[in-house]
């Protein structure tokens, strides 16, 4: 065997693990946690495209349903998303008529966002088959298992917001 040959077969040869137990854990952790979150996504979306929307579409008008007018920030903070993100979203819900922006009548500054009744109308109509839908998906989880899973996720997504970020 030459020499470039003996590198190819090196390169074929898995690296030596270089990290510990607790390592190897953690790491199984991440791409489970990203494996199944890449699957969920995948299928609320297309739940979510039946209904002529887009997923951060559908949870700006999910937000307002269920919480009431709310400025362009905290929508911004509720969808995880930037401010530009949601501008460009109420962008095309604006122009569907399903919601609508005014300023905040006591601060000018503030723009809030409101559904029409059009778009309470929609939310109201999709929002049930939806929730049934969620609970198909999660239906691999007893219920005791999804109170505890979502505990365990809550712990782990606010210890590393307080510590990490």
């Amino acid at each position: 065997m030459n020499q470039a040959q003996t590198r190819e077969y090196d390169l074929e040869k898995p690296a030596e693990r270089g990290w510990t137990d607790d390592q190897d854990v953690s790491l199984r952790l991440g791409v489970t946690l990203a494996r199944c979150y890449a699957t969920y996504v995948k299928a609320l979306a297309s739940r979510v495209q039946s209904y002529g929307l887009t997923t951060p579409q559908f949870g700006t008008l999910e937000a307002l349903y269920h919480l009431g007018p709310l400025s362009l920030g905290d929508l911004a903070d509720k969808l995880l998303v930037t401010g530009g993100n949601v501008t460009y979203v109420m962008d095309r819900l604006e122009g569907q008529g399903l919601v609508y922006r005014y300023r905040r009548p006591d601060d000018r500054r503030v723009i809030l966002a409101r559904l029409t009744e059009e778009g309470r109308d929609l939310v109201a109509e999709v929002f049930p088959g939806h929730a049934s839908y969620v609970e198909h998906l999660s239906r691999h989880l007893t219920a005791g298992e999804q109170g505890a899973l979502a505990g365990l996720l809550r712990t782990l997504g606010t210890g590393i917001q307080d510590k990490d970020l």
